[in-house]
């Protein structure tokens, strides 16, 4: 995680941000660091990276790298002010101890568009992340890749539209916005998985995919309780946390949140 010292809304870059509506610097901080804290209590370890000024979507780590048994794939940004942020994550992990660092090719928006389900990597594609990164993922991880692409600009990375409740066993268990995705997408998400946790257009636009979860518990934000009670009906306990002023630049729990798998 990447504490929000330099968090702000300075540019456009997706359908939520407003550079007409001011952060409260003060809110930002204590709702990321309240999200931390429930991580800690749940038994996570949590690493930080300094935050870095003229960079205000620093603080979005799950765009910066994906991280598969050690393996780690840097990421390649899109929008130009945020190219800088892939090159103080890189050094984070060699300064680290982790020498198997790439750096992508094609643009690759690491987690934000890149989700592992413990079987597959399921790859989102369509507004960000270039559908090249998706085999070059492949090659890299050395996980199979399924490639899903996303259609309303609104859930402009695959962590919007779809997170993973359970990646432990043969049949991990997600949970997902259908319109989010093109129909053969979706034919190909219902095909994979039979039983997952279906959202409804409110509990999207409440950024409620945008959760993480680890298989008994799950980390939602505020106003997405209607989706964590379909979660809860699965069995999992539910932990809401308020990120509104995260969302006024469009990220929620697990933008804020890199999964480091060694």
């Amino acid at each position: 995680m990447c504490p929000p010292q330099h968090f702000a809304v300075e540019y456009v870059i997706n359908p939520w941000m407003n550079t007409d509506v001011p952060v409260d610097h003060a809110l930002a901080m204590s709702q990321w660091t309240t999200l931390k804290e429930t991580y800690e209590k749940l038994g996570h370890k949590v690493d930080l990276i300094d935050p870095q000024p003229g960079l205000p979507d620093m603080v979005f780590a799950a765009n910066s790298a994906t991280v598969i048994d050690g393996h780690v794939l840097g990421a390649r940004f899109r929008a130009d002010q945020r190219v800088p942020e892939a090159e103080h994550y890189r050094r984070w992990f060699l300064e680290h101890g982790y020498r198997e660092v790439t750096m992508p090719t094609c643009i690759n928006e690491a987690e934000g568009d890149f989700t592992w389900t413990g079987t597959v990597l399921l790859a989102g594609t369509g507004f960000r992340t270039d559908p090249g990164a998706h085999a070059e993922a492949q090659e890299i991880l050395g996980v199979p890749v399924v490639s899903l692409q996303l259609i309303d600009p609104r859930y402009y990375h695959l962590d919007t539209a779809l997170f993973v409740l359970d990646d432990r066993g043969p049949a991990p268990l997600i949970c997902y916005y259908p319109e989010a995705f093109s129909p053969g997408s979706q034919r190909v998400l219902a095909r994979l998985f039979p039983d997952a946790v279906i959202a409804s257009s409110a509990e999207a636009e409440a950024f409620g995919l945008n959760g993480i979860a680890d298989g008994a518990n799950a980390v939602l934000p505020v106003g997405a309780e209607t989706l964590g009670e379909k979660i809860a009906d699965r069995g999992f306990e539910i932990h809401y946390v308020d990120i509104s002023e995260f969302m006024k630049s469009g990220g929620g729990p697990k933008c804020c949140t890199m999964e480091i798998r060694d």
